[in-house]
């Protein structure tokens, strides 16, 4: 597939501030720098990353299941490593196509975690974000201002090519 050079910067670029959406997030919740995490309130000091989003935020018909895994060990491990494989990914532009599914599916479980959405009755950013993040991988953005195409070119992907 070809695209433009305005295109291929413009890939480039939504796939890189994708990446930093998800390690800006990653960082906040481990150091609580005072966005989204307080300082105090951080991983490091002791603080589940998923049990005041899951326990306290989810609504909706699928709140229970979510409450239910709020604060879990696992749970709070596999979110913190999910947010920190994207943001990694997405900015390298390595394994775009694994981090685009992968992402699309974590927004899409956020999302259902607070059916309905505040300010629409389905449509929210985390429905947005699962589009792009789909997108990615389809017009090989990781090709642009990133390591994709030395990435492809390596053995092991191309031996195993879900990994591009």
């Amino acid at each position: 597939m070809e695209f433009t050079l305005r295109a291929r910067y413009f890939f480039g670029l939504l796939r890189i501030v994708m990446g930093w959406t998800f390690l800006w997030a990653f960082l906040d919740k481990v150091f609580g720098l005072g966005f989204t995490t307080e300082a105090g309130k951080s991983w490091l000091d002791g603080v589940s990353p998923t049990l005041g989003f899951l326990k306290f935020g989810s609504h909706g018909p699928f709140a229970s299941i979510f409450q239910s895994i709020a604060g879990n060990v696992f749970v709070d491990w596999l979110f913190m490593l999910g947010l920190l494989f994207l943001g990694v990914a997405l900015i390298l532009g390595i394994g775009t196509r694994v981090a685009g599914y992968a992402g699309a599916l974590l927004v899409v479980l956020m999302w259902l975690a607070v059916l309905p959405p505040e300010h629409n009755p389905v449509i929210d950013e985390h429905i947005v974000y699962a589009f792009v993040l789909l997108t990615l991988p389809y017009v090989q953005a990781g090709r642009y201002f990133g390591f994709g195409k030395r990435w492809s070119a390596t053995k092991f992907v191309q031996k195993h090519p879900v990994l591009e």
